[in-house]
């Protein structure tokens, strides 16, 4: 009974904003600075036994913890959950990077080892489970007697498991706890759609009520942020100088507009998910990775497209109503025919908006063909109104 009320539930971050003392801000980046010097401590250890051969497992730096607690008494004054968090985190990910190079996956696709963090190029970051913070009151009691105040957006459905405090680049501090929600599944409707990426259109699905334009939040702006950049540009401090107050503010505005522009991109995204799985029961979702358009001439409108963050607020979205998201792989998707499955001998060059299958004369735009092939290889039917699956056809297994 247990398993099935955890299976009817899922896993969930509801972020918050933070209203931070004085008091509480010195506390905090002192829990950083700790957990940051662990977490470089971790990387110079691992490169070692990497070098010599020797296992750099977690117990291995978990016993390196109490050691250096026990001969550095700054270190000790610190809490010792987010330092062990940090410690665990760094397992997690040296262990990851390590079964990427085992397997042999290309470059591109590896995670990568960690690196240092640096004091002045990372955001804190700090990670408690439920021994390590409280909420009482109405606000958030930390280990080491830091006390904050959270801005309660809307209330938590479900006492949280843990919580993450960290800052962004404009100083705001936010507390992103962890709960279980149920899942809310939706009506089903007997509709199936296919997406595919892109960067004329951010999103071309086989329905076309349900299509995403490029919504261009970055080129809005675009003028405003090349100001900013002159502003810092003309009052750079030299090095070994401290900025200047107008630097420092040009700074911060800076940062203040991407913030904004990345928080539009994330109210689109969501908004458009919850559309499409609110009308269709099944999902295929091209499988895109947008890294490799940073090394080509579209890599500034590809960022701004925001392809990578949609299509995980698609994902999520999915899972929290219960709908079935398929990922297909992405190969050869342009080529191939959504009509007779034929591909074409040579790749379709960017310019060519018009798809034309040499088999069987079909004649489709290039997005909307593609489209059609994710239903394809997600072994279900495309025939039929707007992607719809005609009555009485099962659905079949994805390929």
């Amino acid at each position: 009974m247990a398993r099935q009320a955890e299976e009817a539930t899922q896993r969930a971050r509801y972020t918050y904003r933070l209203r931070v003392s004085v008091t509480a801000r010195v506390g905090l980046e002192g829990e950083w600075g700790r957990c940051r010097w662990l977490w470089n401590e971790c990387v110079a250890r691992s490169r070692k036994a990497y070098v010599e051969g020797e296992a750099c497992g977690p117990a291995r730096l978990d016993q390196m913890l109490t050691q250096a607690r026990a001969m550095t008494p700054w270190l000790a004054e610190g809490a010792s959950v987010p330092q062990q968090q940090i410690i665990r985190d760094f397992a997690a990910s040296r262990t990851k990077a390590l079964k990427d190079i085992r397997n042999r996956l290309p470059l591109r696709r590896r995670a990568g080892l960690p690196r240092h963090k640096k004091r002045r190029g990372t955001d804190p970051s700090l990670n408690y489970t439920r021994r390590g913070f409280r909420l009482r009151d109405g606000r958030l009691h930390l280990a080491g007697g830091i006390v904050l105040t959270v801005v309660w957006s809307r209330p938590l459905p479900a006492e949280p498991s843990s919580v993450r405090v960290y800052s962004d680049g404009v100083g705001h501090w936010y507390a992103s706890f962890v709960v279980r929600v149920p899942i809310e599944p939706l009506p089903p409707t007997g509709a199936v759609i296919g997406i595919d990426w892109g960067v004329r259109e951010a999103a071309t699905t086989t329905s076309d009520a349900h299509d995403l334009p490029h919504p261009r939040h970055g080129q809005k702006v675009r003028e405003k942020l090349s100001r900013y950049d002159r502003m810092m540009a003309r009052r750079k401090p030299k090095r070994g100088q401290a900025a200047s107050k107008g630097y420092r503010e040009a700074k911060r505005w800076r940062a203040k507009t991407h913030a904004r522009i990345a928080r539009q991109r994330q109210d689109s995204a969501r908004k458009w998910a919850k559309r499409v799985v609110r009308d269709h029961d099944v999902i295929a979702v091209e499988d895109f990775r947008p890294k490799f358009l940073t090394r080509t001439s579209m890599a500034r409108k590809a960022a701004d497209a925001a392809i990578g963050a949609t299509k995980q607020a698609l994902i999520e979205m999915g899972r929290k109503h219960g709908r079935d998201v398929r990922l297909v792989h992405p190969a050869h998707t342009t080529m191939d025919c959504a009509r007779c499955g034929a591909r074409a001998k040579h790749a379709l060059p960017l310019s060519e908006r018009t798809y034309t299958c040499t088999a069987c004369g079909a004649v489709s735009p290039r997005d909307k063909n593609s489209a059609r092939v994710m239903l394809l290889r997600a072994g279900l039917d495309p025939a039929g109104v707007e992607g719809a699956r005609p009555p009485g056809v099962p659905l079949r297994e994805a390929v």
